[in-house]
């Protein structure tokens, strides 16, 4: 198979784009590797650049090969405003946030300005799940420019993970965050644990520049499959998950498993 085969489906404007590899491992380390591509071309474009995080399995390890390879010393992380797209309402330094996963994984071991690294408050705080979420919301409007048109920055790129329910950030199927016009929302009663989290939504999430949807397992397969076909995102939220100027699926061969043969793919070896 040819690395990427585009199919003349993916080439028109907001269809996404597929890109299968063959294991979770292999699909860690090339998100990484296109991380750092698309990061060191957005600063010497404008001389910063923006990243949306995600936790999750392959999220974290795909920060984890950030770290582990010597490219990413090409990316120059002073100049870097790191954001997340969701965020369990928990105190700093808990394992199961997002934000420890991703400090242990690489912000410990890069130099990153402090004062770019953009974390959704946890009830150490003194916040409330609320207070939080509009803290956060005050934090994007004061990042974004004329040029985004809108309260939140257009992030150079989005990483998201995605549940077997089709979740994205911590927006699950039919809950009220779906039909949420802010950017930030606190999320109560989440199916997962912990049940208060703090999310952006659809509409923060469409203001990135590139969204990339990163997903691995056949558990996966049918939620790739409901996302990529015509459904709404009440029910599925992943279908909602769109990137103003593209938007990638980046998948290991079991999360692609049920991907219909007229969709295509970008096949990698």
């Amino acid at each position: 198979m040819t690395r990427e085969t585009v199919t003349a489906k993916q080439a028109s404007v907001g269809a996404p784009g597929i890109v299968v590899h063959r294991n979770a491992d292999v699909l860690a380390k090339a998100v990484a590797a296109r991380i750092i591509t698309r990061l060191v071309d957005a600063q010497s474009a404008k001389g910063s650049a923006s990243l949306v995080l995600t936790g999750g399995t392959v999220g974290i390890a795909t920060l984890a090969a950030i770290a582990a390879t010597p490219a990413r010393d090409a990316v120059d992380w002073r100049r870097l405003d790191i954001w997340w797209g969701d965020e369990r309402f928990l105190p700093a330094g808990d394992k199961e946030r997002n934000e420890t996963g991703a400090r242990d994984a690489l912000l410990d071991h890069v130099d990153v300005d402090p004062g770019r690294v953009h974390v959704m408050r946890g009830p150490d705080s003194g916040m409330t799940a609320e207070e939080s979420a509009e803290s956060y919301a005050a934090e994007l409007r004061a990042a974004a420019r004329p040029e985004d048109h809108g309260p939140v920055p257009g992030f150079d790129v989005m990483l998201l993970g995605m549940g077997p329910d089709a979740h994205v950030a911590s927006l699950f199927p039919g809950m009220p965050a779906l039909y949420d016009t802010r950017p930030v929302v606190a999320v109560h009663g989440s199916p997962k644990p912990p049940p208060t989290r703090i999310s952006l939504t659809l509409p923060a999430i469409r203001a990135a520049r590139e969204v990339w949807v990163v997903a691995a397992g056949a558990e996966k397969a049918g939620a790739v499959h409901l996302a990529l076909s015509a459904s709404g995102p009440v029910q599925v939220p992943a279908a909602g998950a769109r990137g103003r100027q593209r938007t990638l699926f980046l998948l290991d061969r079991a999360a692609a498993g049920k991907i219909p043969p007229e969709l295509g793919r970008l096949a990698s070896p």
